[in-house]
């Protein structure tokens, strides 16, 4: 039973170690990352803020008569 024990204790031990290891930037600098992105990218979906949607580039594109198919 201990050597289950110390193995996982090793497990975690190892896996805390990795988190460790992570890359990690400060709050200041993620916050005003994410501030930059917000105020330059264009959401569509907020078009209080950014007027009326212009053209979609994820939208399918249509030809030139619009008509739909019952089936």
């Amino acid at each position: 039973m201990s050597e289950n024990r110390l193995r996982k204790l090793q497990e975690q031990n190892r896996r805390l170690r990795e988190q460790l290891e992570l890359p990690r930037i400060a709050t200041s600098e993620a916050s005003r990352s994410l501030i930059t992105y917000v105020t330059q990218t264009r959401d569509t979906l907020v078009p209080s803020v950014w007027g009326p949607p212009t053209e979609d580039r994820w939208s399918p594109k249509r030809s030139g008569m619009s008509c739909c198919t019952v089936l």
